[in-house]
């Protein structure tokens, strides 16, 4: 029996706390889902050494300088899905990738440093991967939502979460921004750029990246400096919208069975008002402008076919300015926001891939 079939409730409460913050303490999850302290802090380490649940910290993007993203959609040779994604894990301009149903085998997400000048050379060495038969690439021209709390509308009336003051969030690549409604005037912070960081910054990350619970003190112990420094640092970088803190979860571990990746087309007149008006939407994870074909590519995560048949039917079929869509069903997500999920290997049985398959 896998450990995602033995969540019960509790378990289910403490994944979407660390979801809305991957780095609070115990105490104050256990304040949120209503249970003791030690309960929650056992549960919760098993959660994680058990590989449903990452937290990580990352740069936002931007943090290197300039930066384009790219969608990019792939068809493989019969059998070759596994591998290829397996591959484009391990690159590290590759920010997500995901194994789908449809027309496609994989969708992928690609950040190009230096700006979208710059990808010719970087998809040269990506597609010459053994297996792609067929890729396409779209210029990611502005991302209006990137959440990582999705699982919280399950528990919208009864967790004790933070509100949600600005369901959309407006990024753009390369540029961190303010959450935002259709009814709030956007307001573009300072964008974050290499110059926020230095040599000491970038040595806390990378131990934040491998386990973004480790406490500052193990962070101080480990690079020689005062936790008071280690804390002031972190704390700046996260104010100044510098640093993601992930927490990575397969969507069956919270009972949400209909992972969809969406391509809306849309009226171009119509294009800023249908983005925000679904960016509202709780169950939107991620939400985009592409340059082909004025759409917008969209995640959507719900409970089951018929929340999303729902969704459809009574939500984006009656947004004005929505022409049509194309969608697949996620079958396998190997990577999120540059972080390998720690599951995803031991869904899938291939010698090809080594030892870790299994692991």
């Amino acid at each position: 029996m896998s450990v995602l079939d033995t969540l019960d409730d509790l378990d289910r409460r403490i994944v979407v706390a660390m979801q809305n913050d991957g780095r609070a303490s115990w105490r104050a999850i256990a304040e949120v889902v209503d249970s003791s302290t030690a309960t929650v802090a056992r549960r919760g380490q098993h959660l994680i050494s058990a590989g449903v649940i990452k937290v990580a910290v990352v740069p936002s993007l931007g943090a290197t300088g300039d930066v384009s993203t790219f969608l990019i959609r792939i068809t493989c040779q019969p059998g070759m899905q596994i591998l290829v994604a397996a591959e484009l894990v391990t690159h590290a301009d590759v920010r997500f990738v995901t194994i789908v149903t449809g027309g496609y085998d994989i969708f992928a997400e690609l950040a190009v440093s230096g700006g979208a000048t710059h990808y010719p050379q970087l998809v040269e060495e990506l597609q010459s991967i053994t297996g792609i038969e067929r890729w396409r690439s779209d210029l990611i021209m502005h991302i209006y939502k990137v959440s990582f709390d999705w699982g919280r509308q399950l528990f919208a009336d009864t967790l004790r979460l933070p509100a949600v003051e600005h369901p959309a969030d407006t990024r753009t690549a390369g540029t961190p921004g303010t959450p935002s409604t259709t009814d709030l005037q956007i307001v573009e912070p300072t964008p974050c750029s290499p110059t926020h960081f230095d040599s000491a910054d970038w040595k806390i990350l990378d131990l934040l990246r491998d386990d973004g619970r480790v406490t500052f003190q193990a962070i101080a112990d480990s690079l020689g400096m005062n936790e008071s420094s280690v804390r002031r640092r972190f704390e700046r970088l996260k104010a100044a919208e510098c640093i993601d803190i992930l927490t990575l979860v397969p969507a069956p571990a919270l009972g949400m069975g209909a992972e969809t990746l969406m391509t809306v087309k849309v009226s171009p007149a119509r294009m800023d008002a249908v983005a925000r008006e679904l960016a509202q939407h709780p169950a939107v994870r991620y939400l985009a402008a592409t340059l082909d074909e004025n759409a917008l590519f969209c995640e959507i995560i719900m409970p089951s076919t018929n929340d999303l048949y729902t969704f459809i039917t009574s939500t984006l079929s009656q947004l004005d300015g929505v022409e049509g869509w194309t969608a697949s069903m996620e079958l396998l997500f190997l990577k999120r926001g540059f972080i390998e999920t720690p599951w995803w290997r031991g869904q899938v049985s291939y010698p090809e891939l080594g030892a870790a398959a299994s692991a």
